[in-house]
């Protein structure tokens, strides 16, 4: 028994492992590409099967591929779409070609060969089931690889991000609800303002969060249009007659989204425009994250020498040196999150600009690594941050009292009544003695009509 197997192309002649379903392309592939030792995500490889069966649904249709042969090609897919097979058999480095030809071969050759001994064939021999004849009917990686790359960018939207960015509308509306009548001293520049409400603020945070929602769902509408069926270049050549519209019907139901065939298939294999919208959107829901994290960990700060305005949930010492110490780690956790989804987007931004060159995008494999682990990301610390941190936030009622009772900035009411400049000299009285507002207004011994309700924080919103 051999531990590899021969195999031959226009190269030349390769040893491949005896037991893998990959084959001469895919070993030159890792051979040449000892990059970053990270595989392409399953997510993109699961929309590539997705694709390839509706490809294969395609040749099926018109005749243009032999029954059993076909048969044997879609339990193989199947084989990867329904039981979760073979998924270890995609080893090939995301850092490879641009156009992802390795990868989309990588797919071809597992399937062709798993098919091959489905139908009582050895391995390695490209028959009867041959992965470019055969698997690749019809298709170039040009207009492949970017259908599966919205494929998986789409799914990956629907089914993790938008229900978490879902769960957290739903949970900032319940503080907003529970915070709701709570006043509290506002501030700008870091410095104490005038009081604001905490329902008000944590509104803003719903504001932005619903704006990222609803322009994700945007991104759909360009996501929907794939390049299938223009082949090389976007010119279609070797793929049959109808070939695009029967694949959008067949991967319409595959994968259930209402796609359609992109009218300018170049478009969609020459540039990724889409692929950067949404990366854009990622990036501002990410800074809306950012500043949700940032905001309430500064209003959690203390617990004594600190603003001490909200109480976190307390998940895990914080220190390993200094007893009692509870951090905010939630919010910390979504802060590198949101930095690594805004260098991601710098990432997408330039292999769109540097890599859309002439008639190809040659930087496709890492922009929807990117998109994808954006996504993922994105999800699973919004999630973390809404069960772990937002629903457990409480008011600290005291201390949001003690700062609104000392608040200097009350005096803008006053404004209107004695004139900014002798507000202002009140303020400063105030400041240097110590004392509030009102005791420095009796301390000068004015009189000022309405005063309590003038100094009534809750009337200043």
């Amino acid at each position: 028994m051999t531990n590899t197997r021969k195999e031959k192309d226009a190269l030349g002649e390769l040893e491949v492992p005896a037991d893998v379903y990959w084959g001469i392309n895919t070993e030159r592939a890792i051979r040449n590409f000892k990059i970053s030792e990270r595989e392409m995500p399953e997510e993109f490889i699961i929309a590539l099967a997705e694709v390839k069966k509706a490809c294969l649904l395609a040749n099926i249709d018109s005749g243009d591929i032999d029954e059993n042969l076909g048969k044997a090609i879609l339990k193989a897919i199947d084989e990867i779409l329904i039981n979760n097979l073979h998924l270890d058999q995609f080893p090939v480095d995301i850092y490879q070609t641009g156009s992802g030809t390795q990868s989309n071969m990588n797919f071809n050759e597992v399937i062709a060969n798993r098919a091959n001994e489905l139908l009582g064939h050895p391995l390695g021999q490209k028959k009867p089931v041959h992965p470019n004849d055969h698997v690749n009917m019809g298709q170039s990686s040009n207009d492949v690889i970017p259908t599966a790359m919205h494929v998986a960018a789409l799914t990956a939207l629907t089914n993790t991000l938008m229900p978490a960015v879902g769960n957290l509308m739903k949970s900032l509306d319940e503080k907003i609800k529970e915070f709701d009548g709570i006043v509290k001293v506002g501030r700008t520049h870091l410095q104490d303002a005038v009081p604001i409400p905490l329902s008000m603020e944590f509104n803003v945070y719903r504001s932005q969060v619903i704006s990222s929602f609803n322009e994700l769902q945007g991104t759909r509408d360009d996501l929907i249009l794939l390049p299938i069926g223009g082949t090389a270049l976007g010119t279609g050549l070797n793929a049959s007659k109808g070939f695009s519209e029967r694949v959008i019907k067949h991967l319409t139901k595959i994968a259930q989204f209402p796609f359609e065939v992109n009218p300018v298939l170049a478009e969609g294999i020459a540039s990724h425009r889409a692929m950067v919208k949404l990366s854009g959107v990622l990036r501002l829901l990410a800074l809306s994250c950012l500043k949700i994290a940032n905001d309430i960990r500064w209003m959690a700060s203390g617990p004594r020498a600190g603003l001490g305005e909200l109480l976190l949930p307390e998940n895990e010492p914080g220190s390993s040196i200094m007893p009692g110490k509870i951090n905010p780690t939630q919010a910390e956790s979504l802060i590198q999150v949101a930095i690594q989804v805004i260098g991601l987007d710098s990432a997408i931004t330039l292999s769109e600009g540097y890599g859309s060159v002439l008639d190809l995008n040659v930087t496709k494999p890492l922009i929807i690594s990117n998109i994808l682990e954006s996504i993922k990301i994105l999800s699973n610390g919004i999630s973390s941050f809404v069960r772990k941190c937002l629903v457990g936030i409480k008011p600290n009622l005291p201390i949001i009292q003690q700062h609104l009772d000392r608040s200097l900035m009350v005096v803008t009411r006053l404004s209107p009544v004695v004139g900014y400049d002798k507000a202002g000299v009140i303020a400063r009285k105030a400041l240097e003695s110590g004392k509030t507002i009102r005791e420095t207004i009796e301390d000068l011994g004015l009189d000022i009509d309405n005063l309590d309700e003038l100094l009534d924080p809750s009337k200043m919103v």
